[in-house]
């Protein structure tokens, strides 16, 4: 795993940006499209925020979610609501290339069906995501894959729904899906992500963060997350 500790969050965004341009431009280069799932949180509005500043050839780019809380779509917990404003609505992005995940649905079974039908028809029949931004909980979950629900062990679909998790369900990526990505991008925040952050790089399964591949992977964490990380290394 590649890490970058960077003490402040703006210029943190940045590099972020930065990352996911620079992968979007190569994608293109070499198949003509780019595919990335991102993830919630307010660390990464700002990163899309700069993002929208980069130049991407951006009608060769898909934007799918790695997950979504199942609430109604102008809510404030939404996290596609606040995708929606600091990216998708600031860039040329085609209206058929925005996949926001479709949780108001009564049946959330089958919409997590719809939506890993819809990420085949894009990527193919084993989607494989040029890039996945992901983030970490104080609890060391990361998408909606949280300690103790069942979604964690579901290995036969890449689009699943958990059960209630801080007063809402969520529909989520699952392991597969997540592992199979050409590069996960992982951005780190804050003093409660200091243990779960030690936990991750250590390749513990206890959290569901450290069953993550990251072989392929990049981490952006300010100095808070990494007080406790060995610079050494």
């Amino acid at each position: 795993m590649q890490i970058d500790l960077i003490a402040e969050q703006q210029t943190l965004a940045e590099r972020g940006a930065v990352l996911i341009a620079e992968a979007a431009r190569d994608s293109v280069r070499q198949r003509g499209r780019f595919l990335m799932a991102v993830s919630g949180g307010t660390a990464p509005w700002i990163m899309f925020a700069a993002l929208a500043k980069q130049k991407v050839e951006w009608d060769k780019v898909h934007v799918f979610q790695v997950d979504e809380r199942a609430a109604p779509d102008d809510d404030p917990d939404r996290n596609f609501k606040h995708l929606r404003e600091s990216l998708v609505d600031r860039v040329p992005l085609p209206a058929d290339n925005v996949h926001p995940m479709p949780v108001t649905q009564p049946d959330l079974a089958a919409a997590a069906s719809q939506y890993a039908t819809a990420l085949q028809k894009v990527a193919g029949g084993r989607p494989v995501l040029d890039l996945v931004h992901l983030g970490l909980g104080p609890d060391g979950h990361t998408a909606s894959l949280v300690p103790g629900d069942p979604v964690l062990e579901v290995d036969d679909r890449d689009v699943a729904i958990t059960g209630v998790y801080q007063n809402r369900r969520r529909m989520t990526l699952t392991y597969p899906i997540l592992n199979r990505a050409a590069k996960i991008l992982w951005l780190v925040t804050g003093a409660n992500k200091v243990e779960p952050l030690s936990k991750m790089l250590a390749g513990n399964r206890s959290i569901p963060a450290g069953r993550i591949e990251s072989a392929r992977a990049v981490l952006l964490a300010d100095s808070a997350a990494a007080a406790k990380l060995d610079r050494t290394k």
